[in-house]
């Protein structure tokens, strides 16, 4: 009984963190019809900064310290899966809607694994090579909302700037895991994590003051300010928390199958919420992109 509690526990968080990270677009894009993004980012990080540290100190009582050469590598992570996502996604969001970026940002998993193929040499099987043909369709019938042709004849008419950010997130936290791989056998997920949000707040920091921080947070509005403590609450310090304790209890490969439930509560937020259209074209894309995804993770 007491197993079957915790794992029933432990589901529940996942789906939760799933429909959490999935209202993440949401807020993103309501955050930014009124702050720059370089601010949004900033405030969320810094908010998720205060979280982790509460969250560090509980579980090792106290702030481990880095050696020089983590140090570097977490640098890294702060800039690539830190800095980079975030001012990237904020960006996005000023121009692509939240359901269409989240399907997007769904292809993480399929990039990760393409992007440690080519310079990890790790192994791609060819039913991985099927789900991320399925789920690179399934991108592409979002973008250009079912006109395949129109985006390989007349690309600039579809896919613009903000798109192009929004496959930037996908780049960034790719080159974030994949850095990630190569140190975790140093530092614990959390503590990387804890240090590279760290790290990213204090580098979005001078973007944010350039892009008017201090002006934006004296007029802030309540929906941006209940959006960024959202994303960076609940997006960031909670959501990356019950999903470490469904990858230590279940596993990877079971906890990333939640995953697949992050764009479709994205696309139900963003029409509850924010009156988004459901077309065909995103239904479409949307089945395409996470059967893709879940042969990719499964291979």
């Amino acid at each position: 009984m007491t197993a079957t509690f915790t794992d029933s526990r432990i589901y529940l968080k996942l789906t939760a963190t799933a429909v959490i990270w999935g209202g993440t677009f949401i807020a993103g894009r309501i955050a930014v019809q009124s702050i720059g993004p370089f601010t949004a980012a900033f405030l969320r990080l810094a908010i998720a900064s205060i979280a982790l540290w509460f969250v560090v100190y509980r579980t090792h009582g106290c702030v481990p310290k880095l050696s020089s050469p983590q140090y570097r590598i977490v640098l890294l992570l702060g800039l690539s899966g830190i800095f980079g996502y975030n001012a990237l996604f904020f960006g996005g969001l000023q121009t692509v809607e939240a359901g269409r970026a989240s399907l997007i940002i769904a292809l993480n998993p399929v990039v990760i694994a393409m992007g440690a193929a080519l310079f990890l040499k790790e192994s791609l099987s060819w039913r991985k090579g099927v789900g991320i043909l399925i789920s690179l369709l399934g991108a592409a019938w979002v973008i250009s909302r079912g006109e395949l042709i129109s985006l390989i004849v007349n690309p600039n008419d579809i896919f613009g700037l903000g798109e192009v950010m929004v496959f930037g997130c996908v780049l960034s936290w790719m080159s974030y895991i994949l850095i990630g791989k190569a140190v975790m056998h140093t530092l614990s997920p959390l503590l990387a994590s804890a240090y590279a949000c760290w790290m990213g707040t204090l580098l979005l920091l001078p973007a944010a003051i350039h892009e008017g921080l201090l002006e934006a947070v004296s007029t802030l509005r309540p929906e941006a300010m209940l959006s960024v403590m959202y994303l960076g609450i609940l997006g960031s310090a909670v959501g990356f928390c019950w999903y470490y304790d469904g990858l230590k209890a279940i596993g990877s490969a079971k906890a990333s199958a939640f995953i697949n439930l992050v764009p479709v509560s994205a696309i139900t937020l963003a029409a509850v919420v924010l009156g988004e259209p459901l077309t065909p074209s995103l239904a479409i894309g949307a089945m395409l992109v996470v059967l893709g995804v879940s042969i990719t993770n499964r291979a």
